[in-house]
């Protein structure tokens, strides 16, 4: 049995993903308490449910025990994936107040801001298990589209994503390590490749013709390809590669597909590019 088990911030969009689930095939509970999650499984595997999804929040009943339980299902041959959605406090702020909702935690005397921080705190376990989305900037189309490829995943090995970035609108929450590009050559003062992406053939061109650029890249492969495996026997699940440079548009969106190529043989390996799907440029 495939279990996926959805979790994170009130606000950041895990109904939008627990939706993308349902639509895929799995059966889907929302709000369960985590005291209860072995034996709804044990239920849903009974029925015959080969893929299910469940939603546990801080508003279940005993949260802490969640990374415990996650622990005993896997014990037991299922396939269990976590997914923890997260986006930062001014986002949530400012999506409750256009909502008009109230926060979940808020009704224990809390401002909203201390709720949020209160639900971060308790969620911090279940956190660390999982394949963490950073929502603060994303349109629900492009989060559907994340948690539909994530769902594409055959269990097994590692996966590493590779997201490309700007240091503008700050670092991913999602990443697991942080790569800094912004020390080399810059396309956007090319006049005619300003307007393209890291995807386009000029860019390539114009990057893969520079030394300063290829040495980069084949430091970090070699990082990569020196420690990848030793994190992997730490029964990790997901690896989050972010590279940033100024406008997240035309270096970061070069070197992440260039890194995806590198590793897509030896990994599973998935690209994001927040910066192109900021602008709406990513399908």
């Amino acid at each position: 049995m495939q279990l996926i088990l959805v979790s994170g911030l009130s606000g950041s969009g895990k109904s939008i993903a627990l939706k993308v689930l349902e639509d895929s095939g799995s059966y889907c509970v929302d709000n369960l308490p985590a005291t209860l999650l072995l034996e709804v499984v044990d239920f849903l595997a009974e029925a015959g449910h080969e893929r299910a999804a469940v939603s546990v929040d801080a508003r279940s009943a005993a949260v802490a025990a969640l990374p415990e339980n996650i622990a005993k299902l896997r014990s037991r041959g299922v396939d269990c994936r976590v997914l923890y959605l997260e986006a930062n406090s001014p986002t949530l702020l400012r999506r409750f107040s256009e909502t008009r909702r109230s926060h979940p935690l808020a009704g224990s005397g809390l401002t909203l801001s201390e709720a949020i921080e209160r639900e971060r705190t308790l969620l911090a376990g279940v956190a660390a298990l999982a394949q963490r989305i950073d929502t603060s900037e994303l349109q629900p189309r492009v989060l559907q589209n994340w948690t539909r490829e994530l769902l594409a995943l055959d269990a097994g090995s590692l996966t590493l994503l590779f997201e490309s970035f700007a240091y503008r609108d700050g670092i991913p929450l999602d990443a697991d390590w942080v790569l800094d590009c912004r020390m080399l050559p810059n396309p956007h003062y090319d006049p005619q490749l300003r307007p393209l992406t890291g995807r386009d053939s000029a860019v390539a061109e114009y990057l893969g013709r520079d030394a300063a650029v290829q040495r980069w890249l084949e430091d970090v492969r070699a990082l990569l390809a020196r420690w990848l495996p030793e994190i992997a026997r730490e029964n990790r699940s997901y690896v989050t590669v972010a590279i940033g440079c100024t406008g997240g548009r035309h270096r970061s969106v070069y070197l992440a597909e260039r890194l995806a190529e590198a590793f897509r043989a030896q990994w599973r390996v998935l690209v994001r590019h927040r910066g192109l799907a900021l602008e709406g440029a990513q399908a």
